[in-house]
């Protein structure tokens, strides 16, 4: 996969050079690079905002640093691609989005700042998303959210293939509790079920409590999780011992 943004601040994308994303880059699983366009602009000043026609406040994004950005792309990586542009508006960026991201072969990310872009600049985009109902200075950190969520997906740049598959909203539940050694460590202990090697009982603990932490945390998510049998008898068993929990705790507060 090949991933350019374009951004008046490309020094914010340098951590994406560590870790994870950084071996994936290392093992050429993913050529990623950052464009600065205010390079695009045609004033001595390099101004790339100006003030919107009709008044109001604020300065908007001019077209022509993005447009020609966009071109000496074009001449770079001809071919197909999902241009991204980072905006309140969009759709909601979450991990079925993220997959979908994931089986492209390019993506550009378009990341504005001041109050807004031209809107002639979304005729060069093919997907708006959103990070959540709230505003911040500029695109380059849901950019980068993004990218990192999106690339965990690449086949091979995560050590465990089994890594992904085993997420939170993978299966359409929050994950389950995870333990490492030792297994007891001031007073709270590894549940047995995790150390007796029986694979099946772990399965079925791990989608319980898997149930229980989405009944308890995201409730909503329940709605759209489809469970067979066993699973929708767990289901069950958990709504009914949080019941009791909280039955327990109402007797005590009185």
């Amino acid at each position: 996969m090949r991933i350019d943004v374009l951004s008046l601040f490309p020094d914010m994308f340098t951590p994406l050079t560590q870790s994870i994303i950084g071996k994936a880059l290392e093992r050429e699983l993913l050529q990623f690079n950052v464009v600065d366009f205010r390079d695009y602009s045609h004033d001595k000043h390099h101004h790339v905002d100006d003030t919107p026609y009709g008044g109001g406040a604020g300065m908007l994004l001019r077209p022509e640093p993005i447009f020609e950005a966009m071109d000496a792309l074009d001449a770079a990586a001809p071919g197909p691609r999902r241009v991204i542009l980072l905006d309140p508006a969009g759709r909601k960026f979450d991990h079925v989005a993220a997959k979908e991201l994931a089986q492209e072969s390019h993506l550009v990310f378009i990341c504005g700042h001041y109050e807004g872009y031209d809107e002639r600049i979304r005729s060069l985009v093919t997907d708006e998303f959103s990070i959540g109902d709230f505003v911040l200075t500029g695109g380059e950190l849901p950019a980068m959210m993004m990218i990192d969520a999106t690339v965990r997906f690449l086949p091979g740049v995560l050590g465990n293939a089994e890594s992904a598959a085993t997420d939170s909203f993978e299966n359409g539940l929050l994950n389950y509790p995870e333990y490492t050694r030792p297994a007891s460590y001031r007073n709270m202990d590894v549940p047995f079920v995790l150390q007796n090697g029986d694979h099946g009982k772990i399965a079925r603990w791990r989608l319980k409590e898997s149930l229980r932490r989405t009944l308890q945390r995201r409730p909503d998510l329940l709605a759209d999780v489809t469970l067979d049998k066993d699973g929708q008898k767990l289901l069950r068993e958990v709504r009914g011992e949080e019941a009791g929990r909280l039955a327990d705790r109402e007797r005590e507060d009185e």
